[in-house]
């Protein structure tokens, strides 16, 4: 069984919002996540499972501070689960240099070169270690029924996540997600630094690419919006709308006017996304 530690928890719209740590072998060290029970689970009912990862620089507390998704979750009964965004304190080369690689930027891959290798495996944190913690500790989550979504990369994060494991992720969406990250400067140096130099091996982690090999039965929900200062250089939407139509992958991009890549675009759109995934997860 893995020990999961109550770091504090609250009283949140009749569930309780909590934060936990837990020992980690694919990151080697301490992870931290937030879970949020709502009131159905509370009271025994079994509830759908969904999964946000955050985008770059964001750990586990983002999502729960800031995104107001706490009162939605609760009347309709998702169990939200929002683990940080890549090891902290591995004392790597170049680990806290920039924003965009190492602390704070794991990209939810599995990183193959050294010495990234060591710990920077959000892949297999995400898909094998949480869940695992999440059933020991939440028996009212129900992991059949399991949802994922997130922002920029933890949008990147789902939509690929999503792809590999679509028996298990059952419905997904993102805000902003980089959506063919070997074709922008932060997917580049993200995977040139963590998989090496054969492009060849980033596809695996490229929903651009993926969706053309692997579409799911699901609709994926995007929203971004027009405002967003990273849209043209890093996120190109564009691109996944392209791969999308040619797979016949079942979506629906929606263009926000005037908003931009913050949590106050994520907090207007919220609610939808929790209604997408409670309608596939029902029953």
């Amino acid at each position: 069984m893995t020990d999961v530690t109550t770091i504090s928890e609250a009283r949140c719209f009749d569930g309780i919002q909590g934060f936990y740590s837990h020992a980690s072998k694919a990151c080697n060290g301490t992870m931290r996540f937030a879970v949020y029970r709502p009131p159905q689970a509370l009271a025994g009912e079994r509830v759908p499972v969904v999964t946000y990862l955050s985008g770059l620089t964001c750990t586990e507390e983002n999502f729960v501070i800031k995104a107001g998704a706490q009162r939605m979750a609760g009347e309709l009964g998702l169990m939200l689960v929002a683990p940080d965004t890549s090891p902290r304190g591995q004392n790597l080369p170049g680990e806290d240099e920039s924003y965009d690689l190492g602390t704070g930027a794991g990209f939810y891959l599995d990183a193959t070169k050294e010495p990234w290798s060591r710990a920077y495996n959000m892949y297999s944190y995400v898909v094998d270690e949480l869940p695992t913690a999440l059933a020991a500790a939440f028996p009212a989550g129900d992991l059949g029924r399991q949802g994922i979504f997130g922002h920029s990369m933890g949008g990147h994060g789902a939509l690929t996540i999503h792809l590999k494991h679509k028996e298990v992720y059952r419905s997904v969406s993102a805000f902003s997600p980089i959506s063919a990250p070997m074709r922008c400067p932060w997917g580049e140096k993200a995977f040139t630094n963590y998989l090496g130099a054969d492009r060849e091996t980033w596809r695996a982690y490229d929903a651009s690419e993926l969706v053309r090999e692997r579409p799911s039965r699901a609709k994926i929900l995007i929203d971004q919006g027009s405002a967003d200062e990273f849209l043209e250089v890093q996120l190109k939407p564009d691109l996944l709308v392209e791969a999308c139509e040619e797979a016949g992958q079942h979506f629906e991009l929606r263009m926000q006017p005037g908003y931009d890549h913050s949590y106050y675009f994520i907090q207007s759109f919220v609610s939808d996304h929790l209604h997408h995934h409670a309608e596939a997860l029902k029953g």
